[in-house]
């Protein structure tokens, strides 16, 4: 019994999608690193000059000077708003790319465009595919979809 678990497993672990998944994972995490360093040693120094003088920040002191517990840190937000557009569009052009790539020459779409719906007009129910001659909630008869 346990062998076959285990070949089983080897066999989940051994697909190309589970390894091209955990490659794309270490590779992003990677990454992540540095563009961490990115915005923490420049974009951060950046941020808190624009505040000016001898300000922790860009941000307002909502407590006592000095307690960063009330610091209201606006130069933290964008900074790390400004980390996850960086690490999201790495992750998109480094690893969704090639993916969709290596995926449409083995004839897989993946992370296509959504599907065609349409809206019945008995019962209003709007996730019917386009192509659907009846409704699946109603059975009322669907006019056909003009297309474009």
């Amino acid at each position: 019994m346990w062998k076959e678990v285990l070949r089983g497993f080897k066999n989940f672990l051994m697909r190309g999608d589970v390894i091209v998944v955990a490659v794309g994972l270490v590779t992003a995490l990677a990454f992540s690193t540095l563009i961490k360093a990115f915005t923490d040693f420049i974009i951060n120094p950046i941020i808190a000059r624009f505040q000016g003088g001898s300000a922790v920040g860009l941000g307002w002191q909502l407590g006592g000077p000095g307690n960063h517990a009330t610091y209201l840190d606006i130069g933290q937000f964008i900074s790390a708003l400004i980390y996850f557009i960086i690490f999201m569009a790495v992750v998109y052009f480094l690893i969704v790319v090639p993916y969709k790539r290596v995926q449409a020459r083995r004839g897989v779409t993946v992370f296509g465009e959504p599907a065609a719906i349409k809206t019945c007009p008995a019962c209003l129910s709007d996730d019917l595919p386009a192509a659907a001659k009846k409704c699946r909630y109603c059975g009322t008869e669907q006019p056909p979809v003009a297309s474009h």
